[in-house]
C-alpha cells in the first residue's frame, strides 16, 4: 500500500510516544528538568508519569520497568530516535546545546537537514533524542532537496 495519504483513516498527528525505562526519577530528571516537559504526575504507585509541552495531554509517558537490557546499539529494528522540536531558530538550538553541555550530557551528533537543524543526544536509558528547530521560512513542502541532498554538519 502506498503512502499517499489517501488511506482509508487519515492521521492527524503523532500524539504520544511510550519508553520503559530503568529508573523513573533519572528519567524524570532528564526529560522534565533537562527538557522542560511539564509533568503531569506519577501513576502505579510512582512506576509511571505523563509529559506534556503543553500542547496536548501527554506527549511522553514514562513507565519504570527497573533492571531491563538497553537497546542493542547501531541499525536494528524498532525506535530509531524521537525528535523534538524546541524552538524557532539556532539561536534556541544553541542555547540548548549550552545548557546541555553545562549539564554534562554529551551532544553525540549535529545535523543540518536543509529543513532543519538537529542535536543528537543520548537519554539516562540510552534512547536517542533528537532536539531540533525548523529552518525558519524554509517551504518543505515545494522544495525537495532536503529529501534527496546528503544532510550537511551544523555548526553552532
Amino acid at each position: 500500500m502506498a503512502g499517499n495519504g489517501q488511506g482509508l483513516m487519515q492521521t492527524r498527528h503523532l500524539g504520544h510516544v511510550v519508553l520503559y525505562v530503568r529508573d523513573l526519577q533519572r528519567s524524570l530528571a532528564f526529560y522534565r528538568d533537562l527538557l522542560g516537559l511539564r509533568s503531569l504526575g506519577e501513576a502505579f504507585n510512582g512506576r509511571a508519569c505523563m509529559l506534556t509541552s503543553g500542547r496536548t495531554h501527554h506527549e511522553l509517558l514514562l513507565l519504570e520497568v527497573g533492571d531491563a537490557p538497553a537497546p542493542p546499539a547501531g541499525r536494528r529494528l524498532g525506535l530509531y530516535h524521537i525528535g523534538w522540536c524546541i524552538g524557532d531558530d539556532d539561536a534556541a538550538l544553541a542555547k540548548a546545546k549550552a545548557e546541555l553541555e553545562a549539564a554534562g550530557i554529551v551532544i553525540e551528533g549535529m545535523s543540518d537537514h536543509w529543513v532543519s537543524h538537529s542535536l543528537y543526544l543520548r537519554d539516562p536509558d540510552g534512547n536517542e533524542i533528537e532536539l531540533y528547530v525548523d529552518v525558519p521560512g524554509y517551504d518543505w513542502d515545494s522544495r525537495t532537496e532536503w529529501l534527496t541532498q546528503p544532510v550537511k554538519p551544523l555548526n553552532l
